[in-house]
Order: C-alpha cells, then sequence, then structure tokens
C-alpha cells in the first residue's frame, strides 16, 4: 500500500466558516493528514481562538486565521489574494460557511432569503470561481461543499435553506463536470443533525429530539468529526477517481422508510 495516498502532506487548505463546529473539525481534520490550513471566519476573537487551539493540538502543523465574511465580494478576493501571495497555488477548498433563519414560505422578506443564498450558495460558487486558477497550479486538486439533507429532501429548515443547498449539490456536479480536465474533483458532502453549537437549541428540546431520533435509523444525532472525516476523504489522493458525488452523513436518514 503507498502510504502517500493517504496524506495531504504539502498540501494548501482552506477552510470557510472554520471557527467552530463542522468548521473546526474539518480543519482539525486536515491537519491531522498533514495538510496546512487557512481558516476563514467572520468573527475574529471565535477564528483566534480556534486557531490557537488547533496549534497547541498540532503544534509541528501550519494553521494561518483570516477574518472575513464569504457572503461579501471583496472580502472574498481578499481572502484568495492572501493565498495567491504565497505564490504556492491552493489544493483543497472546502466552501463550509453557512446560515439560515427558519420561518414558513410567506414570512421571508426578500432580504432574508437573498441573504440565505448570498451565504450558502453564492459564496461558495465565487470562491470556487476564484480559486480555480489556484487549485488549476496542481496537477491533482479538490473542492469539497458542505451541504445538507435538506437539499435532498424536506426538513424544518425553511425554503430558503433547503433551495440553497439542492442548488450546492447541482453545483457541485456541474463544477465537477466542468473542471475535470483541470485536475480539479468537486465533491459535497450533506450532514443531517450534527451536534454544534447551531443545533444545540432545537436538540434541546426533548420532543423534538426524539422526533429527529425516530426518523435517524442509527438512533443518534451525528458528531463535528464524522462529517469531518468524509471531507478529508474526497480531499485524499487515494479518492482521486471520486468526484461529482455528494455523500450523505446521516446515520440513514435520507434512506429511512416505513
Amino acid at each position: 500500500m503507498d502510504p502517500h495516498r493517504w496524506r495531504l502532506d504539502g498540501q494548501l487548505a482552506l477552510v470557510t466558516g472554520g471557527s467552530a463546529g463542522i468548521g473546526r473539525a474539518i480543519a482539525r481534520e486536515l491537519l491531522g493528514f498533514g495538510a496546512s490550513v487557512v481558516i476563514a471566519a467572520r468573527n475574529g476573537d471565535a477564528l483566534e481562538a480556534a486557531r490557537d487551539e488547533l496549534a497547541e493540538e498540532f503544534p509541528d502543523g501550519e494553521i494561518r486565521a483570516l477574518v472575513g465574511d464569504v457572503a461579501d465580494d471583496e472580502q472574498r478576493r481578499e481572502i484568495l489574494d492572501w493565498i495567491e501571495d504565497r505564490g504556492e497555488g491552493l489544493n483543497i477548498l472546502v466552501n463550509n460557511a453557512g446560515g439560515n433563519l427558519t420561518k414558513a414560505a410567506d414570512d421571508y422578506t426578500e432580504d432574508e432569503w437573498r441573504e440565505i443564498f448570498e451565504i450558502n450558495l453564492f459564496s461558495a460558487f465565487e470562491l470556487s470561481r476564484y480559486a480555480h486558477p489556484l487549485l488549476t497550479k496542481h496537477a491533482a486538486s479538490s473542492i469539497v461543499n458542505v451541504g445538507s439533507v435538506s437539499g435532498c429532501t424536506h426538513v424544518r429548515s425553511g425554503a430558503p435553506y433547503g433551495m440553497s443547498k439542492a442548488a450546492m449539490h447541482q453545483m457541485t456536479r456541474n463544477l465537477a463536470v466542468e473542471w475535470a480536465e483541470d485536475g480539479v474533483r468537486v465533491n459535497a458532502v450533506a450532514p443531517w443533525y450534527i451536534r454544534t453549537r447551531r443545533t444545540s437549541g432545537k436538540l434541546a428540546d426533548a420532543d423534538y429530539l426524539d422526533e429527529v431520533l425516530l426518523r435517524t435509523p442509527m438512533g443518534r444525532v451525528g458528531e463535528p468529526e464524522e462529517v469531518a472525516a468524509a471531507v478529508a476523504f474526497l480531499c485524499l489522493p487515494a479518492a482521486g477517481y471520486i468526484t461529482g458525488e455528494c455523500i450523505a452523513i446521516d446515520g440513514g436518514f435520507l434512506r429511512y422508510g416505513f
């Protein structure tokens, strides 16, 4: 077995929304495989805390933090400009940043639903396009988009969120085909309920949690590290013939039947 197939040594990864939850777990996983990691997020204090934590855990690793709102085009460009100035290109882009506001469809204002699309979909599309010249500096590189089961079926997250994630899944397929000749693989993951700060409020409701678990064959909520493991696998050379896929990290939720 070639051990290099299961390592990311010498590779540079950008993880958006990297200050907490799934994003921080992804950064940790990539560092564990030997990658150098740049985490980006809006909240500077949380970002620095995450960087310090990861640097302590991986004293020999390279972890940088860039404060930036990827929903803002100028700040997106600044993040990619910083990476371009390093002169090494980019090997891995993880589009993890996202947000939501759960309401009935009739209750959203136009600004509210457009903001959901901006952070969940348009930011990932634009970052991918801006990163493309940096990714193609290498013979093989990878984009992983963090979608959601809400982009595959109805869940109670609100229509705009599900719409934006479904579009992200389709964007994954389109870019995978279009950029295959450039050596850029594009995949996605689709988590169900994962134990993070963002989901803690809903999961604290015992009745709601019971409903979630009843629809989840494995009978439990997922952990950020379980999403991170799938993301990291898709970035590895061992996954070099996988592109255009969307892997559900859902404990069997999407396969539930009666």
